[in-house]
């Protein structure tokens, strides 16, 4: 890294009128002189990628424990980084179970996965579950940025309402928990998260208002242009590469939204077509993926979750030669036709996964890159959809926390260990001390 004379402030940010845009990490934020022991360290990332309705685990679980082991089946998208990856197998979620419940274990699995918490049986208003992993983290490290956690979901979401066997729809819809009564349901539209991220601190506006905006503007960084153009002429070579190629990336997802909007394709009626644009669902999930990479770039939030569809999702994925609703489909029975599609669909999410980690891996950050300060946690509530079961759950983690977890194996849990377990040391990563959180019974070794 260059030390320069005169440094900029981290929480440095370009403005416009109603807008406001982080800027990444440079060189220039190192204050001059400082020794290199001193010099301040890049922030550590935390994620959650939920999917719904379970994995087949047969066609998951690497066949050999410790390092060099073999990412086949639905992780093969990710062995290229298989360095990078840490799978944990025997975890549970017991907290997803019946326990005397009766049915209802879509509503449990997505309700209970981060909270680590049963969720009060009801339909109605008095909604109980716990607060989960990523509100505990966000309340600690949020402080220090605009937005103190992103939920992004690629369903509409309903907090009301019957969805799943007695449970509300909040069950079904949230996985993160601002309070035990507070869900905090996923956003589904691009161009609300991008508005949330890159637009004005005032986030009263009204959708009308914001129509209006777009009419009389081609882009947000045409409103910086002035500011962009005074910072420019006082970087070094490095920093004015950096923040051309941030400011390129988020000219290509407004563009990417723009175009998105404008489009009037006819969707198959045979197609669940995903709530908010774009139409096509790998399109809407990448655009949502990046919408997170340029989060963490600009630290306008650490915390994040992802939800890849709710659970008990009916959709259908033509475009992988599926076009049997997931739901039902996850009901196979054990027969050879339906476990294939359903493993095509898994490996399809995990393909989708893996491009947001090469964005991850191909961002700089500090003396690395964003996975090198990232944790993300992927995986669901559910193992074998057919019977629902909530142990030896699908749990994998990306990145290297800045050190926090040692990657590049694959472990085995003694039985019924909680995956609370897990949340506990990712928070402890993250610099929250918990002694316990949920059912949890100690910390998971991941380091």
């Amino acid at each position: 890294m260059i030390v320069t004379g005169k440094y900029i402030q981290r929480r440095s940010f370009l403005k416009g009128v109603g807008v406001a845009i982080g800027l990444p990490m440079l060189d220039a934020m190192i204050p001059a002189l400082s020794a290199a022991s001193k010099l301040p360290n890049s922030p550590t990332r935390m994620s959650f990628v939920y999917v719904p309705n379970g994995v087949v685990m047969d066609h998951w679980t690497p066949a050999t424990l410790g390092a060099n082991f073999e990412m086949d089946g639905i992780l093969k998208p990710l062995q290229p980084y298989s360095n990078q990856t840490l799978v944990i197998s025997g975890l549970m979620d017991n907290n997803g179970n019946a326990l005397g419940d009766g049915g209802g274990d879509h509503a449990r699995a997505a309700s209970s996965f981060l909270t680590a918490s049963h969720p009060r049986k009801t339909e109605g208003a008095d909604i109980h579950v716990g607060v989960s992993a990523d509100q505990v983290v966000a309340e600690f490290v949020g402080t220090g940025t605009r937005l103190s956690s992103l939920q992004l979901g690629l369903d509409d979401s309903r907090t009301v309402g019957h969805c799943d066997s007695g449970y509300s729809c909040a069950y079904t819809n949230s996985v993160s928990w601002k309070s035990p009564t507070t869900p905090l349901p996923p956003e589904a539209n691009p161009r609300a998260v991008f508005e949330r991220l890159f637009g004005a601190v005032d986030t009263t506006i009204d959708a009308a208002t914001r129509a209006r905006r777009a009419r009389y503007r081609n882009s947000l960084l045409d409103m910086t242009r002035d500011e962009t153009q005074s910072l420019v002429v006082t970087l070094g070579a490095s920093d004015k590469r950096k923040v051309d190629e941030y400011l390129d990336s988020i000219r290509e997802v407004e563009k990417q939204i723009q175009m998105a909007e404008k489009d009037d394709r006819n969707v198959a009626p045979s197609m669940d077509e995903p709530a908010g644009i774009p139409a096509v669902y790998a399109d809407h999930a990448k655009l949502l993926y990046d919408l997170q990479v340029l989060a963490f770039q600009s630290d306008l939030t650490r915390v994040t979750t992802m939800v890849m569809g709710r659970e008990g999702s009916v959709r259908t994925y033509d475009e992988i030669g599926v076009p049997e609703p997931h739901h039902p489909l996850s009901h196979h029975r054990n027969a050879p036709e339906a476990l294939a599609k359903l493993t095509k669909i898994n490996t399809f999410h995990v393909e989708l996964f893996a491009q947001f980690i090469a964005r991850l891996k191909a961002t700089p950050d500090g003396d690395g890159n964003l996975l090198d300060r990232s944790m993300i946690l992927y995986g669901c509530g559910i193992a074998d959809s057919n019977r629902h079961t909530h142990e030896k759950l699908p749990i994998l983690i990306m990145g290297g926390a800045s050190g926090g977890v040692q990657t590049g194996r694959h472990i085995a849990t003694k039985e019924d260990t909680p995956v609370a377990n897990v949340f506990l040391s990712m928070m402890d990563r993250m610099g929250v001390a918990k002694d316990s959180f949920g059912d949890s019974t100690g910390k998971l070794e991941i380091a």
